[in-house]
């Protein structure tokens, strides 16, 4: 089998050690969350440097580079796909595509680093340029699936950044008791970007639901307030 041209130019950053810390920090192992998932060892930046390569790459060679079973592969696609759709050159036709491709391979997004570094900035703002298609979001978020809800949640990053917070509440709710702690967290971190944001609009929604929040959750959210605070919120007194 022919390798892959992202995988050859990605081995020229690979080192066994970080291949052994991802395998280790992206839970790989039997039962783990990242089962199954395989490491070049392979940093961010450097996946990055390798995707400036290769923003050229045609959409069935980076459906390959998503099918390959090496993480960094994938992640190197997609931060391809998000170079290309934040690109002032990208037309309404070529971001259109990108996101249809995107959705038809989140199958291949199946961990948080790949869902947090291209969900926001594909999907979330594509859905900011295109509000009625929302409901895209909604129905990812009640997906029976890990990471197509942690894609659902993500995504309100981009309405964050533009003071948009109605979604990323009604999401939060949906996903207030999901059974997976990686929810939790993620949920709780796109709470705190809200409240970084607008203090009051993340005070009011713990008002009225911290109390049913999951600890990991509620932790999260209230990471920035000042200590004595989040120890009352955590203790139930607010």
């Amino acid at each position: 089998m022919v390798m892959h041209p992202i995988e050859k130019e990605l081995r020229k950053y690979a080192t066994p050690q970080r291949a052994a810390v991802n395998a280790r920090f992206f839970k790989s192992g039997k039962g783990e969350y990242g089962e199954g998932d395989q490491f070049l060892g392979v940093t961010v930046p450097d996946s990055r440097i390798v995707a400036r390569k290769f923003l050229d790459t045609s959409f069935p060679q980076l459906e390959s580079a998503l099918e390959n079973k090496w993480h960094e592969v994938r992640l190197t696609a997609l931060l391809i796909l998000v170079e290309r759709y934040k690109s002032k050159k990208a037309s309404t036709e070529e971001r259109q595509a990108i996101v249809d491709f995107y959705l038809n391979h989140l199958h291949a997004v199946n961990n948080w680093d790949l869902v947090d570094l291209s969900a926001d900035k594909i999907l979330g703002e594509y859905l900011l340029a295109h509000p009625q298609q929302k409901k895209k979001l909604h129905a990812l978020a009640r997906s029976p699936k890990l990471w197509e809800k942690r894609v659902g949640i993500i995504s309100t990053f981009a309405f964050i950044r533009n003071h948009q917070f109605d979604d990323t509440k009604a999401i939060a709710l949906t996903l207030m008791h999901d059974e997976h702690d990686l929810m939790h967290k993620a949920v709780g971190w796109m709470l705190r970007e809200m409240g970084k944001r607008n203090e009051k609009e993340l005070v009011d929604f713990l008002k009225t639901h911290y109390t049913k929040m999951p600890r990991t959750m509620l932790r999260y959210a209230i990471e920035k307030f000042p200590e004595g605070i989040r120890k009352k919120y955590l203790a139930g007194e607010i």
